[in-house]
């Protein structure tokens, strides 16, 4: 336990605390954003930084993961339960805390199966669309509070509309307030990023907010909170009511996997630390578990409060343990002048966090150096915001496959011609060869039931095309490292097909594993192990030697 936090010194463990206090000063106005987010009771939002820090630095292995509310949970969670019940109110967070329970079983389910490495299945190109678009989603959901202007729908484009219609019903003051917030906000963050801007913003407006009564100027404030450290229980929901639980619980599942592995294997990278993915599932099942029988929801490792307190100097996860400490003296003492926090203010502060999800130079890096991921980038942040956060997940895994699968179905393939002494590539069209007689063909992915037909109908394409007859077929085969059972019953016809031609084939860079698998298809004794070669040149010599004997029908 606590492998996050040792070994311990007493010169880290200040460090880490003074971090710890500085994480707390940025995390306390994020938790209420996010709570707002969420769709629950602000005080809830503090409720994610008090146990849920505990029982991941208790029971995970990064040093650095923040695991509490954030942004891209909490989308999901308001658009799975916003149908279901009204937000804020008790049952809804009794719904929410059985999603979280959900969640935590999930979590713990994918560590006995060490399930850690499904996170490799999202790609870095539709994770920045996927972020992207929940930044619109989020921000755009904060604009009727910034305005002023009532906002009932859960989804985007019914937002935007309702917007629209309400621009003549903005509320002024509140606007200009909201404005205020974003400025500085946004300044600090340029000017001063070590500064905590959410924080200096929250306060002054709480001050300002007693000082000359906001409320009585029309500008709403928040429902006053509950002090006390949170009650512990377990949700109150019916069993017929946990069924429709499971699809958001599922997309919570997938957000906190591939979110929190990604964020906590960056910043392990970076200082060189030891990471097991497996055992960070157990911290976060247990940080979910506990989120939902303390009154919260869903939390996930944030990738923005994990880089402020990275960047606040913190080594271990002792820096958490201190967030939760300060967190619970809010809770304890701080939590009535809350009540004169206006709603647009924490609109203004989760607005700015949503912006920040946004990466447009993420977008542009990838627009310039492959233009066809940039696209599937884009599509994923159009179906967030134009469909919903858990629609943009599904989309987000789907095109990660379906890129990986489009490579592996249409790879690049070559014929090599030799050029000043040097074997170059040319596109394997017909009438394309290496030399008179000659095709030395290159084929980029393994060999399966989606691509073998593709591979026979190049080679095919190859032979019948060649001005002179084909003597020769040299598969360089580095990049096949398996073949499945379809591609070896294609690859057995078109071996078949090639000796009635009179062709020889010849493999070269061929490694173990393909050897296994043309033995294991009894396609070895076809081929034959003299036409097998560690490198061109060794089977360009057998051919220069006539040491390779024709093969026949």
């Amino acid at each position: 336990m606590f492998r996050g936090a040792r070994p311990v010194h007493r010169a880290g463990a200040v460090r880490d605390a003074l971090a710890g206090l500085g994480l707390a000063a940025t995390s306390v106005p994020q938790a209420l954003g996010y709570a707002r987010i969420a769709g629950a009771p602000v005080v809830t939002g503090l409720y994610t930084l008090l146990l849920p820090l505990v029982a991941f630095a208790t029971f995970g292995s990064s040093r650095y993961l923040v695991v509490a509310a954030d942004s891209s949970t909490a989308a999901v969670l308001a658009g799975g339960l916003s149908s279901r019940a009204p937000m804020g109110s008790e049952h809804y967070m009794a719904l929410a805390g059985t999603v979280a329970l959900l969640t935590a079983g999930a979590l713990l389910l994918a560590r006995l199966f060490k399930l850690g490495f499904l996170a490799d299945f999202l790609s870095q190109t539709v994770l920045v669309g996927f972020l992207t678009g929940v930044g619109f989603q989020v921000g755009i959901a904060m604009l009727g509070e910034m305005l002023g202007v009532a906002v009932d729908s859960a989804r985007t484009v019914e937002q935007v509309l309702q917007l629209v219609r309400g621009l003549s019903a903005v509320h002024w003051p509140t606007l200009g307030l909201a404005g205020a917030v974003v400025a500085i906000v946004l300044a600090l963050r340029r000017w001063a990023p070590w500064f905590p801007g959410p924080l200096l913003a929250i306060v002054g407006a709480i001050a300002a907010s007693a000082v000359f009564d906001f409320a009585g100027h029309g500008i709403v404030v928040i429902s006053p909170l509950t002090g006390g450290l949170p009650r512990l229980g377990i949700p109150d929901v019916g069993w017929r009511e946990i069924p429709p639980l499971l699809p958001v619980a599922g997309s919570c599942f997938l957000v906190i996997l591939t979110q929190s592995a990604a964020t906590a294997r960056a910043y392990a990278f970076r200082h060189g630390d030891a990471l097991d993915e497996n055992r960070d599932l157990v911290g976060l099942s247990a940080a979910n578990a506990v989120a939902a029988l303390s009154g919260a929801f869903v939390v996930n490792g944030s990738p923005t409060q994990t880089a402020m307190v990275e960047r606040s100097g913190s080594r271990g996860q002792i820096s958490q343990l201190a967030t939760a400490a300060v967190v619970a003296v809010v809770l304890l003492f701080l939590t009535g002048p809350l009540r004169y926090l206006p709603q647009c203010v924490l609109g203004a502060v989760v607005f700015t966090i949503a912006m920040g999800l946004v990466d447009l130079r993420g977008l542009r890096d990838i627009r310039r150096e492959s233009p066809g991921e940039f696209r599937l980038a884009l599509i994923t942040a159009v179906v967030v915001v134009a469909v919903g956060v858990e629609g943009g997940i599904v989309v987000a895994i789907v095109l990660s496959l379906f890129r990986h699968v489009r490579h592996s179905y249409r790879p690049h393939t070559d014929v090599l011609i030799l050029e000043d002494g040097q074997w170059r590539p040319t596109p394997a069209v017909p009438g394309a060869v290496s030399g008179p007689g000659l095709v030395v063909f290159r084929f980029g992915a393994d060999l399966f039931y989606a691509n073998a037909a593709h591979f026979a109908d190049v080679v095919r394409g190859l032979v019948a095309g060649a001005a002179t007859p084909v003597k020769w077929l040299v598969v360089d085969a580095g990049a096949i490292t398996g073949v499945d059972y379809s591609a070896a019953r294609l690859l057995e016809e078109l071996y078949r097909d090639l000796a009635r031609r009179q062709i020889e084939l010849l493999l070269v860079h061929a490694g173990a594993p393909l050897r296994a698998d043309l033995r294991r298809h009894r396609l070895m004794n076809d081929v034959g192990a003299d036409h097998i070669f560690d490198t061109l040149r060794e089977a360009l010599a057998a051919i220069d030697e006539g040491r390779v004997e024709a093969r026949t029908s």
